[in-house]
């Protein structure tokens, strides 16, 4: 059974959305238990507030071990310091969480709250991988082949990188690609401003020699913004600062062309039957369009399973997202990481 500690105080809409969603997961995700960890009263509250179904299935999770609830009583706030929040708060709900994985109580972490709380935490109580220069926030998005969606990392853990990190970010979205995602030979690009490897900025075109040495990743070049979503790369390789402007401008595109949509299909009764007759295909697209169903960003480069939900999780995030830990703590993606990272870094000891 795979134990997900899970921060029920981080989000937007927490603890209600994190509760409902930990009580899905411990009913829906097969071989899962839920460690809800966060303040006791709130959590409770919450759960008293259940509707029947949803409370009967909290109730018979409690009762059968797959869900239960770890005190914390402190919170780490969205708008707080990361670094404060970890180092003056020690009983907030992101530590207590991690610390119950780095003591073997726990086999992954996941939490819709202060990322920046998350990953410092994560570092500090967790370490990183030998050989691992800075941890990559991974982000899972959407492509026109919906069985296989595009890696993009660094999503926003590193804003200024060296052309050494972003290389290691390839080699272990590569790890990753292939062990979540299912990728038997993942497609890893750069993202720059044109195909040629003279292109790009000086850190670009710095790694672009880089990439093309390591042995066991397919690095196929340069790519740009157009190519994100065409469905020919797998891991699209970046600074977090690029990552994240991809990732908000991704979301915000997908959120005005449902608008659009809507707006032009109520626009006269020819097009709003038109719109009832499209209604499977619209309910499709938005499914594929959906960041809940993505389950959250790793933190990879870490050694052991960190989620990232997004701050505005609904309790359907929260329930994908400990899917995502459940797959990355059996795929043993931090393992396979830790070999690659290994086996780079002697490679390169040698040349």
């Amino acid at each position: 059974m795979t134990r997900i500690a899970l921060d029920a105080m981080g989000g937007d809409y927490a603890p209600g959305q994190i509760v409902v969603g930990a009580v899905e997961a411990a009913a829906g995700v097969p071989d899962v238990k839920v460690l809800l960890v966060g303040q006791l009263a709130p959590i409770q509250a919450e759960l008293d507030k259940l509707e029947p179904k949803l409370k009967t299935a909290a109730q018979q999770a409690i009762e059968k071990g797959t869900l239960e609830i770890v005190h914390a009583p402190d919170i780490a706030e969205m708008d707080e310091s990361p670094v404060d929040a970890v180092k003056k708060k020690k009983d907030c709900s992101i530590n207590v969480a991690m610390r119950l994985v780095k003591e073997g109580r726990a086999d992954a972490f996941v939490s819709a709250g202060n990322s920046g709380a998350v990953a410092t935490s994560a570092i500090l109580t967790l370490g990183r991988i030998p050989g691992v220069k800075r941890p990559a926030i991974a982000t899972v998005m959407p492509n026109r082949n919906p069985k296989r969606p595009l890696l993009v990392l660094d999503a926003g853990a590193n804003m200024d990188c060296h052309p050494e990190w972003l290389v290691q970010f390839a080699i272990m979205g590569n790890a990753y690609s292939k062990a979540v995602l299912k990728r038997g030979v993942p497609a890893i690009g750069l993202v720059s401003i044109g195909t040629e490897d003279c292109k790009g900025n000086e850190m670009t075109k710095a790694t672009f020699p880089l990439l093309k040495e390591v042995k066991d990743i397919n690095f196929v070049g340069n790519i740009e913004g157009k190519d994100l979503y065409k469905g020919h790369i797998d891991v699209a390789v970046c600074d977090g600062f690029v990552g994240n402007v991809i990732l908000k401008t991704t979301e915000s595109i997908a959120k005005a062309i449902g608008y659009w949509l809507k707006k032009e299909c109520f626009k006269g009764p020819l097009r709003f039957l038109g719109a009832i007759l499209l209604r499977g295909a619209f309910h499709s697209m938005k499914r594929q369009l959906d960041p809940d169903i993505y389950g959250g960003a790793p933190l990879l480069g870490v050694p052991h399973p960190v989620i990232i939900g997004h701050g505005s999780s609904s309790h359907k995030a929260i329930y994908y997202a400990v899917k995502a830990g459940v797959a990355a703590a059996t795929n043993n993606v931090s393992g396979l990481i830790a070999k690659a990272i290994e086996d780079y870094v002697e490679d390169h000891k040698q040349k």
